[in-house]
């Protein structure tokens, strides 16, 4: 867990025979109670950059309270198998009485959004506002609600799901956009580890799909926040629009994204979330800044993984991604995103991101691997944890025209460096696809 002053203490919100662990983060006028989805660990989740920056964003403008359900993560097991989510949103008031909670926004996401609906319809006077977040009144299908998973679709998940708990095998249906990232594949494979067993998971997923709170719905009294991702691999649409049309005065807004954790890719439901809790438009302008951009590749990545297998190229990609992280930060680089065989990362200096560029070349060089490079300095944007502007896509072409083994640099580079003892062969010019005029490119040589 990172040493850092806004990651707040964990506590235990107690009642006979249970004891729920909970955290407190932010001082705003209001309370958000945060809900994520059904295993968590309330310490694991700090962890992971984007989990922590959006609680951190939840609770710049409100007290933030959060905690793990009983049967996940710090908090205690549930007591019964049974009424499993009457006994979740009992946990909801719980906590909410031990933080000094007399009223709040409830934000509910995925399997949690039923046990935030049914939380809403029974205590109106506790909930201020329900934020609802790719979720459903019932997962399984029915005669008068055919979106759902059939039985058999209900059975294939939870096998697949006891089979590869905590390794991550399942990304694919929950964030399609992390699948080659290697670092958030460890984190979350470790996340569901320490949020529960295999066995536990599965028992309670089937709980899960057992839910139905679609009678508790006309009920909701407070205003509320429907948002629905369109291209969700596990959730059709249909489940979001059903909401928005039997949820009274509900406002229902549809986006696209293929990711079900609202922390990957989330500005837009971030932005929709805050204004719709402080009635303030967010306007967010991409702050610019000047950055060495540096993209690498690995040469033959494909036919590599072929060769070795998905077990040793992973291993292989693991080692990877160690020594890039270790080398930026001897350098001084920040990571950007990594690439399933390769990684983006910007310097705040252009002769510290050529040498980078070196040690790392040299490094995968021992592990048997050939990358290509390119840099370029110029403006990008930043926003949140992403970079974009016209100097990252320079950056990305230059690298797709390297040589095996090559550092390619824009003409910008070279003229930055002059005088730090770093050697330059002429490449000549190039046209770069989609980028205006044709750019001079130079190999950086040691």
């Amino acid at each position: 867990m990172p040493s850092d002053s806004l990651t707040p203490e964990t506590r235990y919100a107690r009642r006979p025979g249970s004891n729920i662990a909970y955290q407190v983060l932010g001082d705003g006028p209001s309370d958000l109670v945060f809900m994520s989805a059904w295993f968590s660990h309330i310490d694991g989740r700090w962890e992971e950059p984007l989990f922590a920056r959006m609680l951190r964003r939840f609770a710049s403008y409100s007290r933030l309270i959060v905690f793990d359900k009983r049967g996940s993560g710090a908090s205690d097991p549930l007591p019964t198998p049974a009424a499993i989510w009457e006994d979740w949103a009992d946990d909801i008031r719980t906590v909410m009485d031990e933080a000094g909670s007399p009223k709040a926004a409830v934000i509910g996401v995925g399997d949690s959004g039923p046990i935030a609906m049914l939380f809403a319809a029974a205590h109106p006077e506790r909930v201020s506002a329900l934020v609802l977040v790719n979720t459903a009144a019932r997962f399984t299908r029915a005669p008068d609600y055919p979106w759902g998973k059939s039985p058999e679709e209900v059975e294939a998940f939870l096998t697949r799901e006891e089979e590869t708990w905590g390794t991550a095998e399942m990304l694919d249906m929950f964030t399609p956009s992390k699948v080659d990232d290697q670092q958030y594949r460890r984190w979350y494979a470790k996340y569901q580890r320490m949020s529960a067993s295999p066995a536990s998971s599965t028992t309670v997923a089937r709980h899960i799909f057992g839910m139905d709170v679609r009678h508790f719905l006309g009920n909701i009294q407070a205003p509320t926040l429907v948002i629905q991702r369109c291209e969700l691999p596990m959730l059709a649409v249909e489940h979001g629009r059903f909401l928005g049309e039997h949820i009274p005065h509900a406002k229902y807004v549809e986006l696209p994204g293929k990711d079900y954790f609202i922390y990957l890719g989330a500005q837009d439901i971030l932005d929709r979330i805050e204004e719709f809790l402080t009635g303030v438009p967010v306007q967010m302008e991409p702050d610019r800044v000047l950055a060495t951009v540096a993209f690498t590749d690995i040469v033959g990545s494909t036919d590599q993984a072929v060769k070795l297998g998905d077990r040793r190229w992973r291993e292989l990609m693991d080692a990877h991604d160690d020594l890039v992280r270790r080398r930026l930060n001897e350098y001084r680089g920040r990571l950007i995103r990594t690439t399933g065989d390769g990684m983006l990362a910007t310097f705040d200096g252009p002769a510290r991101a050529v040498r980078s560029a070196f040690a790392i070349r040299d490094g995968l060089l021992g592990m048997g691997l050939d990358i290509r490079s390119g840099l370029h300095t110029g403006e990008v944007e930043i926003r949140n944890e992403e970079i974009g502007g016209i100097g990252v896509h320079i950056g990305a072409r230059i690298m797709s025209m390297a040589q095996p083994r090559e550092i390619l640099v824009s003409s910008t580079v070279k003229e930055l460096v002059v005088g730090s003892g770093i050697k330059f062969e002429d490449r000549g010019e190039h046209e770069l696809k989609g980028v205006p005029e044709n750019w001079r490119l130079f190999a950086a040589v040691e």
